[in-house]
């Protein structure tokens, strides 16, 4: 019987899944006294356990949705603020900061003063997203096969 989780050791389980250390970890939840120690303890526990894996999964999930993101800003995102940027006279860095850059790869100024500014590759973007929905889909399928097979089984064994 799993007990509901304390503060603070919700507090451990969320910096281990963002740091990797647990002595940190245990540090930054509240344990001053023997933090490794304490933080090593807290594996033996399946109810800690299951919160890590928890906060993880949400993580990789967070972290595909912004992967996905940046590859559709990349692929669809807007170069106004670039061409903007090398036809401006005069600017200054508040400017500079409020801009959508995000497409650019490289900005150089020449030795005539020209500005030349490289921007990521769209088609690359493109094929990236489309790995990934060709992943997820793969991955779908699969569970979907795995069901299909598991009932498969349990009516022969019925029959």
């Amino acid at each position: 019987m799993s007990k509901k989780l304390k503060t603070k050791e919700k507090q451990f389980c969320f910096n281990y899944v963002n740091t990797g250390n647990v002595e940190e970890s245990a540090i930054k939840a509240g344990y001053k006294s023997a933090p490794l120690l304490t933080g090593n303890k807290f594996f033996d526990r399946d109810d800690i356990n299951l919160e890590i894996e928890r906060l993880y999964n949400m993580k990789k999930k967070n972290f595909l949705y912004r992967a996905c993101s940046g590859y559709e800003r990349l692929a669809f995102g807007s170069i106004a603020d670039a061409i903007r940027l090398i036809y401006s006279e005069d600017f200054d860095t508040k400017t500079i900061d409020e801009m959508d850059l995000f497409n650019v790869l490289e900005i150089k100024k020449l030795k005539d003063g020209a500005i030349e500014i490289k921007f990521f590759d769209r088609i690359r973007a493109l094929e990236k997203l489309q790995q990934m929905d060709f992943a997820q889909q793969k991955q779908s399928f699969s569970f979907y096969d795995a069901i299909g097979k598991g009932a498969g089984a349990f009516n022969r064994e019925i029959e």
